[in-house]
C-alpha cells in the first residue's frame, strides 16, 4: 500500500495497464486507497451537503441499493483520483480511437477535457459513491450522461469483501458483432480499483479492428454493506 494516494498514482505502471485495457478490455489496480482513506471516503455518506442527488436504485429499475452523486466542488481524494487517472487513461483513449479510424480527440488535461462537457451543457459532476446492502444489486447498464462523454470509468471498492459482506462480485458483458455475449466476474479487494470501458473497446480481429459493446453492473450481495466509488470523468446535463 502506498504511503499516500500522489504517491500511489505516481507509482502506477501504465505500461502493464495499457497492455491489460487493449488485451482485455479492463485493467485493475492495486490498493490506490488506504483503509484509512476509504473509511474517510465512506464517512461523506450521511453528509447531505456533499451530494447533488441521491438515486433509490430500485425507485427506477436499476437494482437495489442506492448512489450519490457528489457535489462540486468534489473532496479532495476524489479529485486527486480523477485528475491523477485521466491523463494516461487520454492516451489510450486516443489510441483506441485511432484504431476504430477516427481522429484523436481527448486533450491531455482533464480541466480541457471538462471544458468541452461543459459547452454542451453538461456541468454536473458525475462521481459517486454506491450503497448495497444484503440482496442489492445493480443492473448491466452504461453511465452516459450527455454527448460527450470519456470512453473509460473507474471503480474502487472501499470495504473488504468475505469481512463486510458477500457477493456483490463486479459483472462486464461484452456484447460482440455477430456472435454471443462474453462476461466477466472480477472481484475487487479493499482500496482496489478496476478501469473498464464506459461505452464501447477496440478488437483486432482478421480484417482490423472492430467495436464491441461493453455494459457493467454489480451481481446480488448477500450478506452485509457493500460501498464502492466511482470516477466517471465526463460531466452530465
Amino acid at each position: 500500500m502506498p504511503e499516500n494516494l500522489s504517491q500511489g498514482l505516481a507509482d502506477l505502471d501504465w505500461n502493464f495497464i495499457q497492455q491489460s485495457l487493449d488485451e482485455h478490455g479492463y485493467a485493475k489496480l492495486p490498493g490506490l486507497l488506504s483503509n484509512t482513506e476509504c473509511k474517510e471516503i465512506i464517512s461523506t455518506y450521511e453528509e447531505e451537503g456533499n451530494f447533488r442527488t441521491t438515486i433509490d436504485m430500485a425507485r427506477y429499475r436499476f437494482g437495489v441499493g442506492e448512489y450519490k452523486y457528489y457535489n462540486a466542488p468534489l473532496p479532495f481524494l476524489l479529485q486527486q483520483l480523477r485528475e491523477g487517472l485521466y491523463p494516461e487513461l487520454a492516451i489510450t483513449a486516443n489510441r483506441w480511437l485511432e484504431q476504430l479510424g477516427h481522429n484523436a480527440s481527448y486533450p491531455v488535461t482533464l480541466t480541457e477535457f471538462l471544458d468541452q462537457c461543459h459547452q454542451e451543457g453538461q456541468n454536473r459532476p458525475t462521481p459517486l459513491i454506491l450503497k448495497y446492502e444484503a440482496g442489492g444489486y445493480n443492473c448491466l447498464h452504461q453511465d452516459l450522461y450527455g454527448k460527450v462523454f470519456f470512453p473509460f470509468q473507474v471503480v474502487f471498492a472501499l470495504n473488504q469483501r468475505e469481512e463486510d459482506f458477500t457477493g456483490g462480485e463486479l459483472l462486464l458483458v461484452e456484447q460482440r458483432p455477430r456472435a454471443q455475449s462474453r462476461g466477466h466476474v472480477i472481484t475487487l479487494k479493499e482500496g482496489e480499483g478496476l478501469i473498464f470501458p464506459t461505452n464501447h473497446r477496440p478488437v483486432l480481429g482478421t480484417r482490423g479492428y472492430y467495436k464491441t459493446t461493453l455494459r457493467h453492473g454489480v451481481n446480488t450481495v448477500t450478506t452485509g454493506t457493500r460501498y464502492s466509488l466511482g470516477i466517471i470523468f465526463h460531466d452530465a446535463k
